[in-house]
Order: C-alpha cells, then sequence, then structure tokens
C-alpha cells in the first residue's frame, strides 16, 4: 500500500503540528482509495478534542494530557464523512504529531485505528516539525510501514 500526497500537503501537516506543539495535532485526510493506492486530494486540520473523560481511557499515554494523546471529535468526523461523500471522495487516513517523540505509533494509536486508514504521524522535537512517516494495521492489527509518494 501508498499514499500519495503533493507536497503542501506535507507542509500543511508539519505546520499544523508546529502550531500546536506542545500538544498534539490532529487532521482527516480525504481522497481516492484505488487498488492499493490512495491519493491525497485534502488535508484538513481538525481540533485535538482529547479532554478528561477520553484521559480516563486505559491506553492513554504518558500523563493522559494533549501532549501525548489525541481525539477528533465525532462531530468532525461525521462532517468530513459527509462533505467527502458529497465530493465523491472518501476518508482515507488521520494524521497527527508526536512532540518530542519519534513518529512510531503508540499503542493506544493502535487501540483506535481503523484498517482501512492510513495514519500520518510526524514527529516535533522542540517544536520543529521532522520525520513524518505513514502506518496502516495489518490482518493481526500490527502497525506496518506504508510508502510515502511525494508528487510534484
Amino acid at each position: 500500500m501508498t499514499i500519495e500526497l503533493e507536497p503542501h500537503h506535507l507542509q500543511a501537516i508539519r505546520t499544523h503540528a508546529e502550531s500546536t506543539y506542545p500538544e498534539e495535532c490532529c487532521g482527516i485526510i480525504l481522497g481516492h482509495l484505488r487498488d492499493d493506492r490512495k491519493t491525497v486530494v485534502e488535508v484538513r486540520p481538525t481540533e485535538n478534542a482529547w479532554n478528561e473523560e477520553a484521559a480516563q481511557f486505559p491506553m492513554r499515554v504518558g500523563d493522559g494530557s494533549k501532549k501525548r494523546n489525541y481525539a477528533i471529535a465525532p462531530q468532525d468526523m461525521l462532517k468530513a464523512q459527509r462533505e467527502a461523500r458529497d465530493r465523491s471522495l472518501n476518508i482515507i487516513g488521520i494524521y497527527h504529531s508526536h512532540p518530542d517523540h519519534p513518529a512510531i505509533p503508540s499503542e493506544m494509536d493502535r487501540a483506535i485505528a481503523w484498517s482501512v486508514y492510513s495514519y500520518l504521524i510526524v514527529s516535533v522535537p522542540q517544536g520543529k516539525a521532522g520525520e513524518l512517516l505513514s502506518w496502516c494495521l495489518d490482518d493481526n492489527r500490527q502497525f506496518q510501514p506504508e510508502e510515502i509518494i511525494a508528487q510534484r
């Protein structure tokens, strides 16, 4: 599986990640899914809706704050899903940041992941966006790296 993005999509994710540092950012990725290839059409930033109720989730990371956890509000997902459908697109992925941590999925990331989505994670050491990787769940619900193709 591969995911194709344009440079401005990658920059939008990095800029969003830096703007929310030291908290995690998150967003929805809209596009097309054909065979084993996903093509990004839009990167849509969302608010990190992580709250005290979500912090009770047993798989939370660290102190249970937005510095190590994220959530996308159900109403944001529903709105994106409706708009995608109206534009003949799909939600093909989710992105989020890992402030001062590698771009590697956590157990929390795995616990809330959906098998059809790509999960782009950008590392943000000391407020500056760094490595950006994409991951997909395999049939055993383990994350596997996904190739990122940056279109020009």
